[in-house]
């Protein structure tokens, strides 16, 4: 740039009086040379402004982003500098602090957490679960014949005692005789039924058709519960519905044959499930009990990447109970087949124990991981879980209050979808098949197993009946059991009404909740049709209108309040179907 200003002066012919030479004023000449100097010096950038002069600041020529003068610099520094070792020793020693994002990383242990803790509280549930519906099960075999045999002796006994009200029998007496009934009439219909014959044709199929033709029967397993109960509640409401309304049904005798219809198919159907699962044990090389093994992992696909609020989730939970039952069931109807053909050694039950144990391991395996995913993907915690056990045991509380309007056992049903009445008549028709009775002993052994069974049943429900107690303390939901159930309209949300039992007594919580348990129930006239039709219990989810997505939307966190009012108005009618709003 000196010889650039060097140049510009030789060129020059004079000097005028205006202090120019040749053209070129002496300040612009000073002001290059000066510019010249400064870029050797780095002392001027391209932005400062020329001083003395008002003129904008010069601009220099911009090559790729980088001054000329940058780039002359950069020409200087030392090889050193651009070196592969000064990278290298960035990398190896350059820091970072997590404490600047200390929230997400919190939130992240806390998921680890989460997922830690999602074993525990879930087979909790599972357990309680199963216990639940072991006592329904248990029903059907003890308490139900009996309570059968003294409904029909009050009735046989009517005339002694005159009719000192409208109705002969009591509407749980009434239901209790129908169970009964529809219980004898399909286990004689399953001696028609040839398990042996059934058991041979299933073999001679390929691997491929048995894995399809299990998947068909656990898919027509979930609808037909779904459709099942709804029959047999309809059967129990025509026939115990008061007579002075105006008939809007068909008549008993035609839900009766449904009911029975009903049953029937569903014990066939359960029935080919099993045989199923027996060809898959007793086939040599195993490979259909590891496909129809390998199908419960499927089952983490189809649900684990799905969006899921704590009322899906918990509908999922209670069909998994149900399975996981059913599936225990299965496996007792297998290895009573199989002690049959091999009369009874039980060197044999030893080598059905490891395949047992290995479905069983299988499903609580997949259980695990699809609940640990479900609850992380969707931000649930874990403690959702002891919520859902407080639901569970609320029903079987509210079953034993005076003011009951249902049998636990159907309770069950709704909430799970699991109904007893099919597994009960296919288990019956197994252990009769295969175990024969006779001579005097034999029936004293039958007599005293009978005995086992109801004290085991008794037992059983002392237990829960206490545990379910402490639940709902814990929940703090005695008063939900003293309110009387409100009118609610399907899809809106289910208010507490004013409870009538502090207005009433002047006792304690705690002597009430432990004496309205104990109680049997009492006929109530005029609230019986309120608590049939109104209770809380019999109220399905539906999905919300456009006004109630919209409060549901803007107030999230009041959704997420009332999660154990909403979990007290789900039942089966979601469960089958597994949908998500």
């Amino acid at each position: 740039m000196a010889g650039v200003a060097d140049a510009a002066a030789a060129a020059a012919p004079g000097s005028g009086g205006d202090g120019r030479r040749g053209g070129v004023p002496e300040q612009q000449q000073q002001q290059l040379q000066d510019g010249g100097r400064g870029e050797r010096k780095g002392s001027c950038s391209s932005g400062e402004s020329r001083p003395g002069t008002g003129q904008p600041p010069l601009q220099r020529a911009e090559t790729l982003g980088f001054y000329e003068s940058d780039r002359e610099r950069k020409k200087k520094r030392s090889v050193s500098d651009l070196s592969l070792l000064r990278f290298i020793s960035a990398e190896l020693t350059r820091g970072y602090f997590l404490e600047h994002n200390e929230a997400k990383y919190t939130e992240r242990r806390e998921r680890v957490y989460t997922c830690m803790r999602i074993p525990r509280e879930l087979e909790k549930l599972m357990v309680f679960g199963i216990f639940l519906c072991l006592d329904a099960f248990l029903y059907v075999f003890t308490l139900l014949p009996l309570r059968v045999c003294l409904a029909l002796f009050r009735f046989i006994t009517l005339p002694c005692y005159g009719l000192r009200d409208r109705r002969l029998l009591q509407p749980a007496q009434v239901c209790d005789i129908f169970k009964g009934v529809i219980l004898v009439i399909c286990y004689f219909m399953m001696h028609y039924v040839d398990y042996s014959m059934m058991y041979h044709l299933i073999r001679g199929q390929s691997v491929i058709k048995l894995y399809i033709i299990y998947n068909m029967l656990e898919v027509a397993d979930r609808l037909f519960s779904s459709f099942g109960q709804d029959i047999l509640d309809a059967l129990y409401w025509t026939a115990t519905e008061p007579k002075e309304r105006k008939r809007a049904h068909i008549g008993v005798i035609p839900h009766f044959f449904m009911a029975v219809l009903y049953v029937f198919l569903h014990a066939i159907l359960i029935m080919v499930q099993a045989t199923t699962l027996n060809v898959a044990f007793n086939s040599h090389n195993k490979s259909l009990l590891t496909i129809m093994m390998s199908n419960n992992f499927v089952e983490i696909k189809g649900s684990v990447f799905k969006k899921f609020e704590k009322n899906n989730l918990f509908q999922m939970s209670n069909s998994d109970i149900k399975e996981r039952f059913t599936n225990y069931v299965l496996l007792l109807i297998v290895c009573l087949r199989n002690m049959e053909q091999f009369s009874w050694n039980p060197d044999h039950l030893w080598v059905l124990f490891p395949d047992v144990c290995m479905v069983i391991a299988s499903e609580i395996a997949v259980d695990i991981v699809k609940h640990a995913f479900i609850t992380k993907f969707n931000d649930i915690t874990a403690d959702v879980y002891s919520e859902y056990r407080a639901s569970l045991a609320f029903d079987l509380v509210s079953s034993r209050q005076k003011n009951a309007y249902t049998d636990y056992s159907d309770s069950v049903s709704r909430r799970m979808g699991f109904i007893p009445l099919p597994l009960a008549v296919l288990l019956i028709r197994v252990v009769t098949s295969s175990i024969k009775v006779q001579g005097v002993l034999a029936y004293a052994c039958v007599v005293l197993f009978y005995c086992g069974l109801i004290s085991l049943k008794v037992l059983n429900s002392i237990v829960l009946l206490g545990k379910s107690c402490q639940y709902v303390k814990e929940a703090k939901m005695e008063e939900k059991l003293f309110s009387t159930p409100a009118a609610n309209t399907p899809g809106k949300p289910f208010t507490k009404p004013q409870s009538k039992f502090k207005s009433t007594q002047g006792i304690s919580t705690d002597e009430s909740f432990s004496a309205s348990v104990t109680n049997q129930p009492v006929h109530q006239k005029e609230n019986t049709t309120s608590l049939l039709v109104t209770s809380n219990s019999d109220q399905f989810l539906t999905t919300p209108d456009g006004e109630d997505k919209d409060i549901i939307q803007d107030n999230s966190e009041l959704k997420h309040r009332s999660s154990k009012k909403d979990l007290l108005e789900i039942d089966r009618f979601t469960i089958c179907g597994n949908r998500i709003d």
